[in-house]
């Protein structure tokens, strides 16, 4: 039985939140986080660099998609569920509520991740891990790398959510395999856009970070989509599952239930 929509609309948004303050919070608050030698007294760099970064990313997905799959389907990212109503395993009535959801659940992570650096005792306010190109990219990379890179990475991502959510993969591995994707994107994006591949997260930062980010959104939400919408419609031609011919809202039309004489309509199809 499928959950009641404020239920699930709950989830994303709880799932959002959790997912995207783990990454974001890891790349603001430890990615390049400075200690004391307990020996020397000496600075010492302890931060978590880019793989930690990564790693925060992909397992905070990956928990929030055990805790909150079976209510939700744990999208926690508008491109995947844009992505899902393409191939046509999502109704598309109901993606404007996941992807409010989303959004809400990533601006509030980045005003956590804001609020608690800016209680640095003697820290200045600076930007929350921000996505962008430019003088924005962290490896001061071009709007059309970004781009293509955004659109690539995050077509793989749904073509691997996708994939380990059909009938006939394995059950139970999905979410590590959802969030083992995440991390290998992730490796590859942050130095280049700062790792967006999911509008909700570049969102939820960008508002909180100043300078160009804001002004620079737009790329973040089409390229995504864009490599989402992709994945969706291609999807079948990789491999075989066709659904585009399949009715999504819920009703069967009286001709469609109508089998040919000499047909069991209770043998399985």
């Amino acid at each position: 039985m499928t959950p009641p929509m404020p239920r699930r609309l709950a989830a994303e948004f709880l799932g959002t939140f959790v997912s995207v303050l783990a990454g974001v919070g890891t790349a603001v608050l430890a990615a390049s986080a400075v200690a004391p030698n307990i020996v020397s007294g000496a600075a010492v760099t302890v931060g978590v660099g880019y793989l930690g970064v990564a790693l925060a990313f992909g397992l905070g997905v990956m928990a929030m998609t055990y805790a909150l799959g079976h209510v939700s389907g744990a999208h926690l990212n508008p491109a995947v569920t844009l992505g899902a109503a393409v191939a046509r395993r999502f109704g598309w009535a109901e993606v404007p509520g996941y992807v409010v959801a989303q959004v809400l659940g990533g601006l509030l992570a980045g005003l956590t991740v804001w609020s608690v650096a800016r209680g640095r005792l003697g820290g200045a306010d600076g930007p929350v891990a921000p996505t962008g190109w430019g003088e924005g990219s962290p490896g001061g990379y071009t709007l059309l790398a970004v781009l293509v890179l955004e659109v690539v990475l995050t077509a793989v991502l749904v073509y691997v959510v996708l994939g380990v959510t059909d009938t006939r993969s394995p059950d139970g591995f999905e979410p590590l395999a959802i969030g083992g994707t995440y991390v290998l994107a992730y490796l590859v994006a942050l130095p280049v856009s700062g790792g967006g591949l999911n509008p909700a997260r570049a969102t939820g930062v960008a508002f909180f970070s100043g300078g160009d980010a804001p002004a620079q959104l737009w790329l973040f939400w089409l390229a995504p989509l864009a490599g989402a919408a992709i994945a969706g419609a291609t999807f079948h031609l990789v491999t075989g599952v066709d659904r585009r011919d399949r009715d999504i809202t819920g009703h069967v039309r009286p001709e469609d239930a109508l089998v040919a004489d000499g047909v069991d309509p209770d043998a399985p199809r």
